[in-house]
């Protein structure tokens, strides 16, 4: 196991402040800074766009996951090839934000309601069967409980 790069009050503010920014459903932008020759090192930096405005998220994203930085915007060290990098690092960065899972957004068109917890989401696919509410779920692999176990899915990532 390596080392700790941050402290633990480090890391605490950190986590605050990404949930504090993002929420189930956000996207997470990823700029390639550089690729080692052997491909086996990428340096990344994640961004959100709020109010027209770029957020550059190195230093928290860093500090959640424990993963190196070259400083602020230049990027995040991720290690390792063969698979998009760019969704391993919003991924992981999900899977600890949102460690019990996260509601899935109702897909009925208008309807803004997206569970918080397990049991909300079990409460209304119960009710749904009864027709008392009109939440509408398609979630990943065409599950219809409102919930998705796996938080490593509720961030989406996308290159720029």
């Amino acid at each position: 196991m390596s080392k700790q790069r941050y402290s633990k009050e480090e890391v605490e503010q950190a986590r605050t402040r990404l949930l504090e920014l993002l929420k189930p459903g956000d996207k997470v932008y990823c700029i390639l800074r550089h690729v080692s020759r052997s491909g086996m090192l990428w340096r990344i930096s994640p961004v959100i766009i709020r109010d027209c405005r770029t957020i550059h998220l190195d230093f928290p994203v860093a500090a959640v996951l424990d993963w190196p930085s070259e400083g602020a915007e230049k990027g995040i060290k991720v290690y390792g090839c063969g698979m998009d990098m760019g969704f391993h690092l919003v991924y992981e960065l999900s899977r600890i934000l949102f460690p019990d899972g996260f509601g899935e957004a109702c897909q009925e068109p208008g309807c803004t309601y997206r569970p918080k917890t397990k049991q909300e989401a079990s409460e209304s696919l119960r009710l749904a069967g009864h027709g008392v509410t009109p939440h509408i779920f398609w979630g990943r692999n065409g599950d219809l409980s409102g919930w998705d176990n796996d938080g490593g899915y509720a961030l989406k990532h996308e290159w720029i």
